[in-house]
């Protein structure tokens, strides 16, 4: 079997003592229906004696390939990669998919000599030497740590995270984290190059085996995949906001960005002097060379000034089925004044909103949709269920324009959820629109519920303006590279 690194993301090891054979292979196919990615049977010389706990059973060759044989079977019926804890002997002589050997077991060389060249071949390398010579010597991948405590495997020497990193960054091969991984510290290993997480007791130390996968699954997803988002707006010369805000806000998601232009314009801190539109054929030629070689997570929709280039994009939303989509109905400049047409409205109206997953209206912009004028936090509420009882999608009423401060309305199939904010003393807010939306593209993008998504992108416009970033003659662009934290 050739190995892909999405195989490792969620990598499964049974635990080494308890429990044994049909209970067993019943608690792993949980991890399985949970998205397991990998499974590694790991065995101990002895197990306790389910049956009484003061025993131990000796684990034979017999009972070691019964319960490898159910066990493969699994993995097949889940086409999961299957490998064995060091045995290479048995793994030859079941076929599995691969072996995990230790640097003091038997050497890369012998074991493929045995197993084969499309065997899978794992080593445990702790240090960077280890790793790069695991390389050389034809290891598939390595697996790396104990990246955390761990009371499976005692004798396990602490590997630092910037230790880790750097054996991630320093091979052309996936390396997996290996020792003391749960749940609720996934998290310390992002942006670090894993490829993967391998986990024990606290997927099989669980009640709902099933879930607990399920949730390490989405985690680990998150962070070891790539994933992409495409913006569909106008080009700022400044760099504040359109295209030019909309990729360094998905830069610092790490989310990898792409572009399709829908005009050109002349402008800086103080306003636009110029427009000049893409021409429809050339935003829809854009659009296929995206989608029919690096398909996007998901989408934002900035700036559509006429009804063709409209028409455009939503046709070629509907041909390849572009979800999620992000829509910053860009109608309303901050002076007040209006930026597209009657004619350009319909077709924004029409065509683009029921294909929206969310629409990012501000107050002049969702009076225009709902046809309300929006003065108090109930007129906002009476004016997004409007939207949404009209158009079908979710709407993200920014509360921003001095109505309720910094609070934002979000009104869904579910009602309305308000999102509290702390409104920061910053009159350089260049781009905050354009900022916000692409921040909820690439959440999404990563795979965040939508309500989430929001949260986490209305956090990281505080930290953009909570940096403070002064340039410009007017209002002035926000500090997009701002670093990220773990926790927003």
């Amino acid at each position: 079997m050739k190995l892909t690194r999405s195989q490792l993301a969620v990598y499964v090891i049974t635990p080494p003592t308890y429990p044994t054979g049909q209970e067993l292979a019943d608690q792993v196919e949980q991890s399985l229906k949970g998205g397991a990615t990998i499974i590694q049977l790991r065995r101990k010389g002895s197990i306790i004696d389910p049956k009484d706990s003061t025993k131990t059973i000796t684990i034979t060759p017999e009972l070691m390939r019964e319960e490898a044989l159910l066990i493969q079977a699994l993995c097949k019926q889940y086409n999961v990669p299957f490998l064995i804890d060091d045995n290479v002997q048995l793994a030859a002589d079941i076929k599995a998919d691969g072996v995990h050997i230790g640097q003091d077991d038997m050497p890369i060389a012998e074991a493929r000599k045995i197993l084969g060249d499309d065997v899978i071949i794992g080593l445990t390398a702790n240090k960077l030497d280890d790793a790069i010579r695991a390389y050389e010597e034809g290891a598939d991948y390595v697996g790396s740590g104990a990246v955390f405590a761990t009371g499976t495997k005692n004798d396990a020497t602490p590997l630092s995270h910037k230790a880790f990193e750097t054996i991630c960054r320093s091979i052309p091969i996936p390396v997996v984290a290996i020792g003391g991984i749960t749940e609720s510290n996934m998290d310390q290993l992002d942006t670090t190059g894993l490829a993967g997480f391998a986990i024990i007791s606290d997927i099989f130390n669980d009640a709902d085996i099933e879930t607990k996968t399920s949730r390490i699954a989405q985690k680990a997803n998150r962070m070891v995949f790539p994933h992409t988002a495409l913006t569909i707006a106008g080009s700022d010369s400044s760099g504040g906001a359109g295209i030019q805000a909309d990729l360094k806000t998905m830069m610092a998601h790490h989310v990898y960005g792409m572009s399709a232009i829908t005009a050109l314009t002349a402008q800086n801190t103080t306003g636009v002097t110029s427009i000049f539109n893409t021409t429809p054929q050339f935003l829809g030629e854009q659009l296929d060379a995206v989608f029919t070689d690096i398909r996007p997570d998901a989408v934002k929709i900035g700036m559509l000034s006429t009804k063709e280039l409209i028409q455009v994009v939503a046709e070629k939303l509907r041909q390849y089925d572009a979800k999620p989509v992000v829509l910053d109905p860009v109608m309303v400049a901050t002076s007040g004044a209006r930026l597209i047409d009657e004619n350009a409205l319909d077709a924004l109206v029409n065509d683009l909103l029921p294909l929206a997953t969310v629409i990012t209206p501000n107050i002049p912009e969702a009076e225009i949709l709902s046809r309300e004028s929006i003065k108090t936090a109930a007129d906002m509420e009476h004016a997004a269920k409007t939207i949404f009882d009209t158009y079908g999608c979710t709407i993200l009423l920014k509360g921003g324009h001095t109505i309720n401060d910094a609070n934002d309305l979000v009104y869904d199939a579910n009602g309305i959820h308000w999102i509290t904010g702390q409104r920061i003393q910053n009159p350089n807010t260049h781009g905050t629109g354009c900022t916000l939306s692409s921040a909820i593209a690439s959440n999404l993008a990563k795979g965040y519920p939508l309500l989430e998504s929001i949260e986490r992108a209305k956090r990281y416009i505080s930290l953009t303006l909570s940096a403070m970033l002064d340039l410009g003659q007017g209002s002035g662009p926000l500090e997009h590279g701002v670093k990220i934290k773990n926790e927003l």
